[in-house]
């Protein structure tokens, strides 16, 4: 299957921010096209950025000195060397995407995570510095794993636990880079304990399945209370890919909306006097 990453806000409209997600486990670039393509339509520029490989060894001195120089700071391992990758990653992104424009990248810069993605860039948040060239003015975490799996069972089991939509399901069935076996593993239990001790006051979109096996509820409760700026929408029966469940629409007018209150405050166009609802 084609790996689109890029995608771009129709002819003739001023791009209105620049989103970077990052996949969850087993996924591929191509998983996210469909919301790629979407959020570009409402004008913003998308990339998808590949998801470093987990479970690692410990990184050598070198990676771990250029993963710091990208804004990451030490970790244990194996979280020191994914969030290194991450961070090269983000840093590669955002510096690409910021010298296509005379005015550098279009902001707001926004993190979409997803499962796997969705705690790499929570733990990245808990341990970067906001200097770094890839930190963003909000993120969108959906779909944040827990400590728990479902392994065992075939392809279809595996689906069931991802998502209800046969749109999404043949995506994921017909993509050969999906990895088989991966979509519902274990996430290491040092880079959960990162990623829900973040405290980062950016604007947070956190997005959860009530119909979630993998997610813990509770800590992404415990989560929403403890950041400075965090909203939390619970997505009538979607699973863990919350971002493209049968849902899928009104998800992403949902963080469309987030968007949009997030440019709002950085720049706002529009003031309300009075309102009914």
């Amino acid at each position: 299957m084609t790996q689109t990453t890029d995608f771009y806000a129709p002819a003739g409209l001023r791009t209105r921010g620049t989103i970077l997600i990052v996949p969850g486990r087993g996924e591929t670039p191509a998983t996210y096209g469909r919301l790629g393509a979407r959020l570009a339509f409402d004008a913003y520029r998308v990339r998808i950025v590949n998801l470093p490989a987990t479970g690692t060894a410990a990184g050598t001195a070198a990676g771990t000195a250029a993963g710091a120089a990208a804004g990451a700071a030490a970790a244990p391992a194996p979280v020191a060397p994914f969030l290194d990758a991450l961070a090269r990653g983000l840093t590669e992104a955002a510096g690409d995407l910021g010298a296509e424009t005379a005015d550098g990248l279009p902001r707001p810069l926004v993190l979409v995570g997803s499962d796997l993605g969705a705690a790499g860039i929570a733990a990245l948040l808990a341990t970067a510095s906001p200097s770094a060239v890839w930190w963003p003015q909000a993120v969108v975490l959906a779909g944040l794993p827990g400590g728990g799996t479902q392994a065992g069972g075939g392809w279809d089991d595996e689906l069931d636990v991802r998502t209800a939509c046969p749109t999404h399901r043949g995506v994921l069935t017909g993509d050969t880079a999906v990895e088989r076996g991966a979509l519902a593993g274990p996430v290491p239990q040092d880079l959960l304990d990162a990623a829900y001790a973040s405290t980062a006051d950016v604007p947070h979109l956190l997005l959860v399945g009530d119909a979630d096996p993998l997610a813990d509820r509770d800590a992404i409760a415990r989560a929403a209370k403890t950041l400075p700026q965090a909203r939390l929408g619970v997505v009538r029966g979607a699973h863990h890919d919350v971002l493209n469940d049968l849902q899928h629409r009104s998800v992403a007018a949902e963080v469309v909306t987030f968007l949009e209150a997030v440019r709002e405050e950085l720049r706002p166009a529009v003031t309300v006097e009075a309102s009914a609802w």
